[in-house]
Formats: structure tokens, C-alpha cells, sequence
């Protein structure tokens, strides 16, 4: 053999190129191998495999709200793997599986006579789920024209070493926690929970296929977008299965009849369930976690960690506010714009719509550049393009401009509503606005409005509190203060100037000269001192004007304060984080509500007042709650709507929910056209209505709904036991002349101060 290799040099060049390249490519192999294109795992660090993993958000019934994460990855343990979507998993992506140790040869072979030399792209492909799993984990980076075959290289070795170190379950689960599929979706389990709303474990046959078949192309292949080319795939799997032995043919021709059907749902940063919720508790999850570490006494982060955060939530709950809000806002928004129409002041208005421009990114850079105010809005105005405009589930794409837009998001209304269980605080619904992805300020948790009527119950308590009973009779009649302000009612019953009411009427219906003249013979700082023990801690102005809401409080700290009145006269702290647990379960930490053990007043006093607010919900301004709405329910409550129109309130009180509700503007310039639309009544009100509609259908919730008020005692039925109203005696009319001291009072009223002129109330509440 030697001598021939010496005779013919053909043949001595030929084994000296084959050896060479041999010894090329087996060198080429071991520069891989040891790490000259960067590092390949060691068996040591594939024991231990950690991917980032999506923190979960769970409601208090355990549903998943939503998720902190960079890539949207759940996991899940093997025996929550539907046999059927592991079998379809094999017959699709790697019939062979169970055979090899990580490289298929028979399937290499294949793949190179048939693809490669006879070009039948029908014949597969040869890459195994081991090595899809060793991708999926270390991703492929970019080594020039030689890079296809660096990381295949790579991951062949990464494969073998981990088919050495895990067993075939081990992998199957490991590469469905990992493989990505469409949507910046990653592992069965979110793919799950996106495409379906259920866990993988309630995955049936044809879903199962349906996530199966993305994995060949999941942009391709994406049920959301392309649902026939989706189904055509779901049928290959299912021919698959039958082949393999996985499905009969019976059943696999039953599945294909199936039609394709998604229960998609988000879970991003500005859509899904509660995200102004959302990104409140982010920030306060954060901050926890910064004062915890790790068992290597690294920080925790919430973004890959896969951390799983309870709250106080109830999902069903959430839903039905978020619903009540939305329907009941669509409605009152087209009456709002039709209400002004053409002279609509963020069309008018030049000041408004300045002051809206200043606020965005792009005038403070136009600014910087040196244009004044008349060319960045001229330049706005100029620039078109095609933009989606939120409107109520009736976005279209339109040509417009910057200007156009920012005037669009002027006009809008905006609410908040927040449902609180009493005894605890436990948050069970939290609605900070309208839409987050377009209006990301939290009218729950950051804005403050001036309240309106809702603080008069505060008032009135402090009047009981000091002495005054609940049948002290007080006067209609306006009056004129020290500092010139003449406080008036609107729409009130019709004023008798020699008439008097209690204080359950006066409540009931929202008479604002009385609600000033209860404030002022109890006492300013009584009330105040009322307010702190009830829960307020926002500095209150020590001015007459607070009897009728002119202080600007938060919707949490009203809430508050009104859960004294079913809960024994304690308020109790809104509360919404119970625990955090790292994703085997461990606890990591816990939060228990805050307890107070001090009425903010007596007993006696609580019962009167819940008489007084139901007089309100039965007789008074909030009657439309029985009338329209037909609600059945026990329910306690005040309406509220402030000066110009430009806030509307209503809590609504049953034994077991507290629930308040704003809504408004977010420029405090633009006010409802007028009381009609923008009373508490009818712009708050209904969002509790709706929201209690939708809690009375369901029976689950039979608990809340049913729930009836304690009877008063027969003390403070005695108390309330008085005509509603008394008009002034004869002598007492023959002896006073309410008309010339109201007009000597409106005489004072022309020569107030401009400020005082501002701030003069002229709303019913």
C-alpha cells in the first residue's frame, strides 16, 4: 500500500489534502470545543440552568392578573404536561427522541441525501429537541460566514452534555419552559395563558396542536394573526400523531373538524387586567425588594426572577369595574363633546391648548432649538402622518398631526374607582383611569381633587360628635361670612326662606347653606380633628369653604374615611400587597393589614350617620340608584360635584364594600357644560350602579350583595324620630325679612374680592 501511495503521486496528494482537511476540521471542531469562539457551558453550570423568568401577579382567588418581565417566560413542572401535547411535541419535532442521545445520524443522513442532494424540502429536518433546547438556552451569536457552523458545533456539544445530565422528561419539560413562541412569548406556559386563557395543564388536543405547530415558524404560524394558515398547521400535527401512533385515525379526523378558537389575552406593561393597579404595585414590589437578597446575597429583580406577588384583587370583581368604568365613561364622553359643541374649549380655548403642548417632549425640544410658542404650534399643526386615536373602541387609523392629537387627548374625561373590603381595607378593585396605554396618570393612587359633598358626612359627624342632634333644625337661607362669602344652593327643594331642616335632610339632600352652618357652630378645627381621626391626612384649609369639599383629597383617603362608617367607627388602611414568593413558593415576604384599635366616633353616632346617607341613597340626590337603576340592595352613600362642574363623586356604601368613584378632567379649566351632566349623580354615580348591577347577576358574590345594614337601636331611632322639616312660627316670620336680608347679603356679594368671587360655591351636590 506504501508503495503504491509512493508511485502515484495522484493518489499521495489526494491523502495528503483528505488528512489535511481531516486535521483542519478536527482542529476547527476542537477550537470550538475549547472555547476559542467564546466559552461553551460546563456540565457543571447546565446543572443548574436559570433563565429569566416573568415575575406573576395572582389575584386573592389565585388568577393570574398580570407580569413583570422582559421576556414572557412561566414555568411549569412535568406532571402539569398534558400527555397530548407531549406526544404531539415528539411526532412533530422529533419523532426519534427517545433513540438518540441528543444528535439523531439517521436523521442527519436524511437530511443530507434528501434536502441537501435531492433538494425534497418534504423530507424534515435534522435538528432534535436537545439540540433546539441547547438554542433555546444559549441563543446563537454571530460569527461572520463561518457562524452556522460555529453554533451548530456548539450546540451539538451542549446537547450531548445535556442528555447526559438530564433524563428525556427532564428535556421535554426543560424545552417547553424555554422555546419561544409568537408574541414575545416564551414557554408552554405563557404561550398557554396568552392564546387560550387556561394553564397548560387544561390544554385539550387541538389546543395542544395549535402551540405545537408555532413552534415551526411562530410569526408564521401565529393563530392571532394568520388563524387559517394556524389551523392548516394544527392539522399537520394532528396527521403526525396519527402516524406515529400517538392518535387513532378516528380521532385524528374528529380533531381536524374542530374549529380554531382563542381566548387571547394580554399581559403587557399598558394593556390586560388592572394595569394602573399594575404599575402602582410594581413600584411598591420594587422598593420591598430592594431591602431583600438572595441566597447568594444578590438584590432580587423582579423583571427575571419569576417571583409570584399576591394581592388583595379579586379578578372577577376587577373585570366588572374596569367594564363599568368603560361603558358607563363611553356614553358620558359623547355627551360631554355634544354638550359644547364647536365651542368646545380644547378647541377655544388657546390658553388650554398651549399649556397641553408644553407638557410634551417635543415642544421642550422645539424650545430648546429656539422656536417660540407661535412656530412649534405652527409646526405641529403642519406635520402629518397616519396615527391610531383612542375613542371609545371606535380607533381608526387618521391622518393627523402632533397638534391634532394632543387636542383629541384634551377633550377626554377621566375616572377612577376603587372598591375596598371595610374591616380589613383589602383592595378589591382598583381603576385608575380610562385607558392606560393612553392616559397613564393613576387617579387612584397620585391624583388629588377637590371632594365636593362627599365631605359633608365628615362635617356632620363632627357635628354629632360635639353635641348637635341629629333633629337640630337649621335655616335655607343664605348668609353671608367674614370674609365676604356667600355660600348658595343649586337646585335645592324649593327654598322657603322662613324654612328649616334636620340634619338627615340636609344631609340627604345636599343643602350647601347648611352644611356652612353646621361646620361653623361646631367648629372648624372640631371638623378638621374629625377628619384626621377618620383617616384624612392631607392638610385641610382651615376656611368655611371645607363644608362643601373645596379641600383636595386623594380617592384612597376618601375611601378611607368612609370605611369607619361600616366598620365599628375604625378606618381602615387600603391595603393591596399580601405576600411575595420566590417561584418554588418559598416566602420571602409578608404583609398583613394595618389594625387600629380607635373609633373616630361613638357608635351611636356611626348608626345615625349610616341613617342619614341611606336617606341620601333612598330620598335624596342618590335616588336615582333605586329609581333608574332599580338596585335592591342596602346601600348607604353621598354624591359630590364641585365648583363649575369640574369633579363628580359618589361613595357607595353596603355592610361589606366600600366604593368611591371620581371623575373629571385632568385640566382642572375644563368643567362639565353643566350640572345636568355634571353632577356627582349623574357623572359618578352610575360607575357604582353599574359596577353593583354586575355584582347583584353573579351568585358568587351573594355574600356582598345580600348583606343587609343592623337595624339602629331603638335609641337612635328615637333620635331620628322628627319631621324632616319646620317652618319658622308666626312671630317669627312677622319679626324677621329673610328676602331683605338676602338682598342686603347679595348687595355684599358685588363688592367681594375677585378671589372671593372664585371661590364662592354655587353647585347641589
Amino acid at each position: 500500500m506504501l508503495k503504491q501511495i509512493k508511485r502515484s503521486p495522484v493518489l499521495k496528494w489526494s491523502l495528503i489534502i483528505i488528512f489535511s482537511v481531516f486535521a483542519i476540521l478536527l482542529l476547527f471542531y476542537f477550537s470550538i470545543y475549547f472555547g476559542l469562539f467564546g466559552s461553551i457551558p460546563t456540565t457543571t453550570e447546565l446543572r443548574e440552568l436559570k433563565q429569566n423568568e416573568a415575575t406573576q401577579v395572582l389575584s386573592a382567588d389565585g388568577e393570574l392578573i398580570g407580569k413583570y418581565y422582559v421576556y414572557d417566560r412561566q414555568p411549569v413542572k412535568y406532571d402539569q404536561l398534558p400527555q397530548h401535547l407531549i406526544d404531539g411535541l415528539i411526532a412533530t419535532e422529533d419523532a426519534r427522541f427517545y433513540d438518540h442521545d441528543g444528535i439523531d445520524g439517521k436523521s442527519l443522513l436524511r437530511v443530507f441525501f434528501k434536502t441537501l442532494l435531492l433538494q425534497d424540502k418534504s423530507s424534515g429536518g435534522g435538528s432534535t429537541i436537545t439540540l433546539q433546547l441547547a438554542k433555546n438556552l444559549y441563543g446563537r451569536k454571530n460569527y461572520g460566514s463561518l457562524g452556522i457552523v460555529v453554533n451548530k458545533v456548539q450546540e451539538s456539544v451542549i446537547a450531548r452534555r445535556l442528555e447526559e445530565i438530564y433524563s428525556k422528561e427532564e428535556l421535554v419539560l426543560h424545552y417547553l419552559n424555554t422555546v419561544p413562541f409568537s408574541d414575545n412569548t416564551f414557554g408552554i406556559e405563557s404561550a398557554s395563558r396568552k392564546f387560550f386563557n387556561k394553564r397548560t395543564s387544561e390544554l385539550n388536543l387541538e389546543e395542544a396542536a395549535v402551540l405545537v405547530g408555532m413552534l415551526k415558524a411562530s410569526h408564521y404560524f401565529n393563530p392571532r394573526i394568520f388563524p387559517e394558515r394556524s389551523r392548516l398547521r394544527r392539522d399537520v400535527v394532528l396527521v403526525q400523531m396519527e402516524k406515529y401512533g400517538y392518535l387513532t385515525h378516528e380521532q385524528m379526523e374528529e380533531a381536524k373538524l374542530k374549529d380554531l378558537k382563542l381566548d387571547y389575552q394580554v399581559y403587557s406593561h399598558d394593556q390586560g387586567l388592572a394595569p394602573y393597579f399594575r404599575e402602582q404595585l410594581r413600584k411598591d414590589v420594587i422598593s420591598v425588594l430592594d431591602t431583600l437578597t438572595n441566597p447568594n446575597g444578590e438584590k432580587f429583580n423582579i423583571y427575571r426572577d419569576g417571583l409570584i406577588i399576591h394581592t388583595t384583587i379579586d379578578y372577577q370583581m376587577q373585570e366588572m369595574a374596569e367594564e363599568a368604568v368603560y361603558s358607563h365613561m363611553a356614553v358620558l364622553q359623547e355627551t360631554h363633546e355634544r354638550s359644547f359643541g364647536n365651542n368646545a374649549p380644547w378647541f377655544s380655548n388657546k390658553k388650554v391648548i398651549l399649556d397641553a403642548v408644553k407638557r410634551t417632549d417635543i415642544y421642550k425640544k422645539l424650545k430648546n432649538e429656539g422656536h417660540n410658542d407661535e412656530q412649534i404650534l405652527e409646526q405641529l399643526h403642519q406635520e402629518k402622518r397616519e396615527m391610531k386615536l383612542f375613542n371609545y373602541g371606535k380607533e381608526n387609523f387618521v391622518e393627523a398631526s402632533t397638534l391634532d392629537s394632543i387636542i383629541h387627548y384634551t377633550k377626554f374625561l377621566n375616572a377612577g374607582f376603587l372598591a375596598l373590603e371595610p374591616e380589613t381595607g383589602a383592595v378589591k378593585t382598583w381603576v385608575g383611569g380610562v385607558d392606560f396605554e393612553h392616559f397613564q396618570y393613576d387617579h387612584v393612587s397620585q391624583s388629588k381633587r377637590q371632594v365636593g359633598s362627599t365631605f359633608k358626612p365628615i362635617v356632620y359627624t363632627a357635628a354629632l360628635e360635639n353635641g348637635i342632634e341629629p333633629c337640630s333644625y337649621f335655616s335655607v337661607n343664605e348668609v353671608t361670612y367674614e370674609n365676604g362669602w356667600t355660600p348658595s344652593n343649586s337646585g335645592a327643594p324649593e327654598e322657603d326662606p322662613y324654612m328649616n331642616y334636620n340634619l338627615q335632610t340636609a344631609l340627604s339632600q345636599s343643602i350647601n347653606t347648611i352644611a356652612v352652618k353646621v361646620l361653623v357652630e361646631t367648629g372648624i378645627n372640631n371638623v378638621i380633628n374629625q377628619a384626621q381621626k377618620m383617616g384624612i391626612t392631607t392638610e385641610l384649609p382651615r376656611v368655611p369653604s371645607i363644608a362643601l369639599g373645596t379641600a383636595e383629597l386623594s380617592v384612597k383617603e376618601i375611601a378611607k374615611a368612609y370605611t369607619s362608617y361600616v366598620n365599628s367607627g375604625r378606618p381602615s388602611t387600603p391595603y393591596y400587597l399580601t405576600r411575595i414568593e420566590d417561584g418554588d413558593g418559598n416566602l420571602l415576604a409578608q404583609f398583613e393589614p394595618k389594625k387600629n384599635n380607635t373609633a373616630a366616633f361613638t357608635e351611636e353616632n356611626r348608626q345615625i350617620m349610616i341613617e342619614m346617607m341611606k336617606a341620601t341613597v333612598n330620598e335624596g340626590t342618590a335616588v336615582r340608584l333605586r329609581s333608574m337603576y332599580n338596585l335592591p340592595n342596602d346601600i348607604a352613600g353621598k354624591t359630590g360635584t364641585t365648583q363649575s362642574n369640574k369633579d363628580g363623586w359618589f361613595v357607595g356604601i353596603t355592610p361589606k364594600l366600600v366604593t368611591v368613584s371620581w371623575v373629571g378632567t385632568d385640566d382642572h379649566r375644563i368643567g362639565f357644560r353643566s350640572t345636568a351632566i355634571g353632577q356627582g349623580a349623574n357623572s359618578a354615580l352610575p360607575v357604582f350602579a353599574l359596577f353593583l348591577k354586575s355584582l347583584n347577576s353573579d351568585p358568587k358574590y351573594k355574600d356582598i350583595t345580600n348583606a343587609r345594614f343592623a337595624a339602629p337601636s331603638a335609641a337612635v331611632a328615637e333620635m331620628l324620630a322628627c319631621e324632616p322639616e319646620q317652618r319658622d312660627g308666626f312671630f317669627k316670620r312677622l319679626f324677621s325679612n329673610p328676602e331683605k336680608e338676602k338682598g342686603s347679603t347679595q348687595k355684599k356679594e358685588k363688592k367681594k374680592s375677585f378671589l372671593g368671587r372664585i371661590f364662592s360655591k354655587k353647585d347641589k351636590n
